[in-house]
């Protein structure tokens, strides 16, 4: 669409994207000069309406960029109470005591919360200070200046025809430029994507690697209810096919968040994620807490787990990438809405000296310096062998290695250095002769549901004549390869039923991409094991609803 002439806002700063750390560089932004012109560009119908999270907030972040938030409403109404650590078998489970872990690994001080209702709270703020807000303005595509530097994004374009071609009812979008332009995309974001390829910001780095995260939301019985109780499990019902486990946080209204993560690098490509997490409900321990409750929303999202070994360059000239967009989640806490606000909170300061120095389109680099030395890199450093250790060596051994592992970083050393992860997550992925199919019971309607029947819980609605949001480089890889060596895991590895290999008498396997189904979670652009499936931004307010998750 380069031949369109578009009309363009001058801004001091760009944020693309209304998470925890797009919102929290923009306040700070005006705290630091309530002067300073700041939009901040959401894709989603609403603030919120995309976010999709584990929790459990460590308020760090927070305490950081507003002190006061409880004096101003933050919703941050559950105090974790108690914390439970199992290995489920099959038909039972083993307590793990808390004695032995780590300090880090106590939620004492952390709280249970809707995050996208504490980005809403956080957009209020923003609000009142002067921030301009724009949801259900897709970015589509980064603007460059003319010495290459990253000088903006188009928005707002809209009613494309399904080819991608401009149509009587195209409307264009505007550029929104800006001094700096800071990427808050979340994991796995287009325009993050094409500035870490375009500036090669991952040279040198560990590949980054990545979790799917499935969550719904229960209304249970009240009198199994515990408010503030927090439960983390591994083991059954993954083996040894693949990393991961779950977690159940009771928070307030009778509302129990349960939820399943499968680590991406698994090998065999029968794994069906999505069914695992159906399955996993249906344990004893799980399957009384839920009995007589019933499921009131559904969603996913992949995960960043690299952690501090996989974090690309973070600065390029004239932007930013925060928060996921750079990968902060500290995988055995399962947390980085913390990290995400930090970084949110540096790239401000660092952006505020820079115009304060009369600069502009340059790189950051105060802003990188203050994540990796600072308290994101101390965070993340500590655990930076769990994941890698998990991989090599598998869940029981990875207990005791990766505990005390933490338990030396916490005095300042490691035995291990820093361990690599290797292969990405497309690569990990071997071929289906290698392995043998997994049968999956059937969902029951009670407990475990179909794909599609869960998709409708997430309010998940995409225009259906624009052009699809996700990409094929090569039209007949998914078949001539993925459904022939690897027997086509894009059918199991989305947890929304997106893809499907259509047999029909007499006719070639055909290859269909239900868009409409998608929640915008990115595991097809991360697992595809020949990488040929590119997940673009799909026009504003389209995808995920997600009431209070």
């Amino acid at each position: 669409m380069a031949e369109i002439e578009r009309e363009a806002m001058e801004y001091d700063v760009v944020i693309v994207g209304a998470g925890p750390a797009g919102l929290s560089a923009a306040i700070r932004l005006k705290q630091l000069d309530a002067d300073l012109n700041v939009v901040v560009l959401e894709k989603g119908s609403e603030v919120g309406a995309h976010i999709l999270s584990g929790a459990v907030l460590d308020p760090s972040g927070l305490d950081a960029l507003i002190p006061d938030w409880k004096e101003k409403g933050a919703p941050l109404n559950v105090p974790v109470k108690d914390d439970n650590f199992y290995m489920l078998g099959e038909a039972g489970q083993v307590r793990i005591p808390n004695a032995p872990m780590p300090p880090l690994m106590n939620n004492h001080g952390n709280y249970i919360v809707s995050m996208g209702n504490v980005c809403r709270w956080m957009a209020e703020q923003a609000e009142e200070m002067g921030v301009e807000i724009f949801p259900g303005m897709a970015c589509s595509e980064l603007v460059y200046g003319d010495n290459g530097e990253v000088k903006g994004v188009v928005a707002g374009v809209f009613g494309l025809e399904e080819d991608g071609s401009i149509g009587e009812n195209t409307e264009p979008g505007m550029e929104l430029h800006g001094k700096y332009v800071f990427l808050s995309e979340g994991v796995r974001g287009s325009l993050s994507k094409e500035v870490i390829a375009k500036y090669g910001l991952s040279d040198g780095k560990e590949p980054q690697k990545f979790g799917l995260g499935m969550k719904e939301i229960w209304e249970i019985d009240p009198e199994k209810h515990k408010e503030g109780s927090v439960t983390h499990t591994m083991g059954w019902p993954l083996g040894s096919n693949a990393g991961g486990g779950s977690f159940i946080y009771h928070l307030e209204n009778n509302q129990v968040y349960v939820g399943f993560v499968v680590h991406l690098n698994y090998k065999n490509p029968h794994l069906f994620p999505y069914m695992e997490f159906q399955r996993f409900k249906h344990h004893p321990m799980v399957a009384d807490l839920l009995k007589g409750g019933k499921r009131v929303a559904y969603g996913a999202r992949a995960i960043s787990e690299g952690g501090y070994q996989s974090m690309p360059k973070m600065v390029a000239p004239g932007v930013a990438l925060l928060g996921c967009s750079v990968g902060m989640v500290n995988v055995p806490r399962i947390k980085g809405n913390h990290n995400a606000m930090l970084s949110g909170k540096a790239a401000a300061e660092a952006a505020f000296d820079a115009i304060q120095a009369e600069r502009s389109g340059d790189e950051l680099t105060a802003y990188e310096a203050e994540v990796r030395e600072g308290a994101i890199g101390k965070d993340l450093k500590k655990v930076r062998n769990v994941k890698p250790l998990w991989s090599k060596y598998g869940l029981t051994a990875s207990l005791v290695l990766g505990g005390f592992d933490m338990w030396t970083n916490t005095l300042g050393f490691s035995l291990f250095g820093t361990v690599g992860h290797g292969k990405s997550d497309a690569d990990a992925t071997e071929e289906a002769s290698k392995h043998k199919p997994i049968d999956y019971p059937k969902p029951d309607g009670t407990l475990s549901f179909d794909r599609l029947t869960n998709v409708s819980f997430s309010f998940t609605n995409h225009e259906e004549s624009q052009p699809a949001h996700l990409k094929l480089a090569d039209a007949a890889v998914p078949v001539n390869v993925n459904l022939a060596k690897y027997a086509g895991p894009s059918a199991r590895y989305c947890p929304a039923g997106v893809y499907e290999f259509v047999e029909e008498e007499g006719k070639d396997t055909r290859f269909v991409i239900n868009f409409q189904n998608c929640v915008h979670c990115k595991t097809c652009d991360i697992k595809d094991p020949a990488q040929n499936i590119n997940w673009t931004t799909p026009q504003g307010g389209d995808g995920p609803n997600y009431p209070n998750m």
